[in-house]
């Protein structure tokens, strides 16, 4: 069954070359469909094109077909072309031609559209609330350890004293960056398409506030060229959103590899999260961060691969970044910290900066006590105090994990996803 079919039949190749993978990707969008043709079909009855009765059948039908959905037990079948399809066909065998009305003022185009975007907002809300459990972790872990020094480097050579409270917080600093590009993605992608049909609108008196209204979007796409026009910008945008995120877990992941070697042994990563080799029986290898790394650098090209192909959905990329997500906030919250790592001499040189600078605080011009630490360290008589007081914003005394934790609970707010979750539990009646 094709929406579109007349009294011939297409060649079976073109068929299947056409259709490719789309039944198996439409299953991720069933749920979604159902949503946007309930909210359509609210829409018809309040024009007159649907009898109330009707409208009160086909709701009821839907909301089973919804269920079907939630429960994974929603196909689509082999002769029939995609989910919109298999939807209006179980409507039809239910109720006879009602069901065939409800694409009335509408198109597969915008159709497609309201489902990708309903999939997405959905996916995007996913990984806001994991980017925020990982987040916390990584908080937790900062205010936990803010004092216990680590080695700072520049150019892979020991620099000056640095903290894993100022590690763990620049982590958690720099998702709440990434939650902005996120948020500006939803609040991209949560703009109405339906009734935009085929890109020219309908001649059709539809109600397209009433439509953003019931499915909780913030607005409408209000051109109805550009709301087809923009096919594939939604998924690029996404795409760069998702990128974004992913390079701060791959540099974060990166880190961990390295710190949990035994060269450095800053930290211990948790046993349940490392592999053993087959013949050396020492071995614990960070298999976890490592994957997450290359998963993380295979997301940072999604931008490039949505720019080439304009109408791919993520489906997989989504999945991918959740489970990259989840497990580095476990792993996170599971790490052990060196807190002795600094009483090893060999470190001793980074504190050279405070040295100098207590000596310029004394009175000594800047770079007179510069040639003097110089100068010591070169003949061994360089003796560190490990006693160091920083007080500006950000630094290792004052790590201003308060106000990032404000910016990422503003970022949050900023979604407004109780009006998507309203809007979707008033559709299916679940709100009391």
């Amino acid at each position: 069954m094709k929406l579109w079919e007349k009294n011939f039949e297409i060649n079976k190749e073109i068929e299947r070359f056409t259709v490719g993978r789309d039944r198996e990707m439409d299953l991720y969008l069933a749920k979604y469909d159902v949503l946007g043709s309930m909210a359509h079909i609210t829409m018809l009855e309040s024009i007159g094109l649907l009898e109330r009765d009707e409208l009160t059948q086909l709701l009821a039908e839907l909301k089973n077909i919804y269920q079907l959905a939630e429960r994974g037990e929603f196909v689509i079948e082999d002769d029939v072309e995609d989910v919109h399809s298999q939807v209006e066909m179980l409507l039809t065998r239910k109720l006879g031609d009602m069901g065939k009305k409800i694409h009335s003022g509408r198109s597969r185009n915008d159709q497609v559209l309201v489902d990708l975007k309903l999939f997405t907002r959905h996916e995007l809300k996913d990984i806001a609330d994991e980017v925020k459990i990982l987040f916390d972790e990584l908080i937790q872990k900062s205010n936990q350890y803010k004092d216990v020094l680590m080695p700072g480097y520049t150019h892979l050579q020991i620099a000056m004293p640095s903290s894993f409270g100022l590690w763990f917080g620049a982590y958690a600093e720099s998702l709440t960056d990434d939650m902005l590009f996120l948020q500006a993605a939803y609040k991209m992608t949560n703009r109405n398409p339906l009734g935009s049909a085929a890109g020219y609108g309908s001649s059709f008196p539809l109600n397209r506030t009433m439509t953003t209204e019931l499915l909780g979007f913030d607005s409408m796409d209000y051109n109805v060229v550009y709301a087809q026009m923009g096919r594939g910008k939604m998924e690029r945008n996404v795409g760069f959103a998702i990128a974004t995120i992913a390079g701060t877990i791959a540099k974060m992941a990166f880190d961990a590899c390295l710190f949990n070697s035994q060269n450095f042994s800053f930290v211990k990563l948790p046993k349940e999260c490392t592999t053993g080799s087959s013949i050396m029986p020492h071995k614990k290898n960070p298999d976890v961060f490592e994957l997450i790394r290359a998963k993380c650098n295979k997301l940072q090209s999604l931008p490039q691969q949505v720019t080439l192909i304009m109408n791919n959905l993520p489906v997989g990329y989504f999945r991918d970044l959740k489970d990259c997500l989840q497990m580095a906030a476990y792993i996170i919250n599971k790490i052990e910290v060196n807190e002795h790592i600094l009483d090893n001499p060999m470190y001793d040189p980074m504190f050279s900066v405070e040295e100098v600078n207590r000596l310029a605080a004394n009175g000594m011009p800047f770079r007179d006590a510069y040639k003097k630490v110089g100068l010591d360290i070169e003949a061994g008589t360089f003796k560190a105090s490990h006693d160091i007081h920083h007080t500006h914003e950000g630094s290792i005394g004052n790590l201003c994990n308060d106000q990032i934790q404000a910016l990422m609970q503003q970022t949050l707010d900023g979604f407004h996803f109780e009006r998507m979750t309203k809007a979707e539990a008033e559709l299916l009646g679940e709100t009391k």
